[in-house]
């Protein structure tokens, strides 16, 4: 089974409008029915949220206590919040980094990622389907005997 948090962070409410050649043409809210689907396909919980604000995201991080892992796109928090950062390593989470564009393809500041370092993998550059490889990922973890990066 497995329980899982998807974040999506700032500025991804605007999916299918913003920059389509580099986000893609899929809205949010397709993204996320793609996401759900694969999980009641695959029978295990998921719980989406997209959040502006950092405070919103880092409170849905501890909030996410006790579940089996986290996807998280923090979008342009990537390259800048020491709070989500801390906020996954504080709660022990195994997360996968996701982004839809590669980030190494792109301007020089986004090549830095201040969250990976406390993530067990990164995805980047797969579009929605980097949502999809990252649970599978995490849900093959959930009967693995390791511990999550980050553990307390």
């Amino acid at each position: 089974m497995g329980k899982f948090l998807v974040i999506h962070g700032p500025n991804l409410n605007l999916l299918g409008a913003r920059k389509p050649e580099i986000y893609g043409r899929l809205t949010l809210a397709a993204v996320n029915r793609k996401i759900e689907q694969y999980a009641r396909a695959e029978r295990f919980r998921v719980r989406i949220i997209q959040a502006n604000g950092e405070g919103i995201i880092v409170d849905a991080i501890q909030n996410g206590r006790g579940w089996d892992g986290l996807v998280i796109n923090p979008a342009g928090y990537t390259h800048t919040s020491v709070a989500i950062r801390d906020a996954i390593e504080a709660t022990g989470l195994r997360a996968v980094e996701v982004h839809l564009s590669n980030i190494y393809a792109r301007d020089d500041f986004r090549h830095r990622s201040l969250i990976a370092p406390v993530c067990c993998g990164q995805i980047s550059g797969l579009g929605w389907n980097g949502y999809i490889l990252a649970l599978e990922y995490l849900r093959g973890k959930v009967h693995s005997s390791s511990p999550p990066k980050g553990s307390l």
